[in-house]
């Protein structure tokens, strides 16, 4: 008697929201998502979240002055995502938001998950090697606390 076998439901298309702020973790997250999404169906949103400090946000001169530096940054990230990704063959976009950074991941996650019901929604993000960090908290902390769809953390 011949082995039954029982077809493979095909794998919902995955979507990862990356945080890309140009560090070597951003840029390692990067990397992984590609790693992640090849030879799936998905799509890649790299996410620049320009995050104003309370300081800068008392006054409108440094809040018009760091939108500058922010519209130049985004410049920047967009060409080095551009650069990694134009040639993977992989469906990416690139984005800027403004605000808390882990916050607004969460947002994107979220309304993508809306967007796309059937699909498989991951934010990845690059572990900070700030050693600050391990004692006030990072934006991969934050999001593990709160994120409502899977995180990955890369090294």
């Amino acid at each position: 008697m011949a082995p039954m076998s029982t077809p493979t439901p095909p794998l919902p298309a995955l979507r990862l929201v990356v945080g890309h702020d140009g560090s070597p973790p951003a840029n390692r997250a990067l990397d992984a998502a590609v790693a992640l999404l090849r030879g799936r169906t998905g799509h890649i949103d790299v996410m620049y979240v320009a995050h104003l400090t309370s300081t800068v946000m008392m006054s409108a001169d440094a809040v018009a002055e760091m939108d500058t530096d922010f519209d130049e940054v985004e410049t920047e990230l967009r060409a080095l995502a551009a650069e990694k990704l134009s040639s993977s063959g992989l469906d990416w976009s690139f984005g800027r938001r403004q605000g808390a950074i882990a916050e607004e991941l969460i947002i994107v996650a979220s309304a993508i998950s809306e967007e796309h019901p059937g699909d498989t929604v991951v934010i990845v993000v690059g572990s900070s090697s700030n050693a600050l960090h391990r004692m006030v908290g990072s934006v991969a902390v934050s999001l593990a606390r709160r994120s409502q769809v899977p995180l990955v953390v890369v090294p």
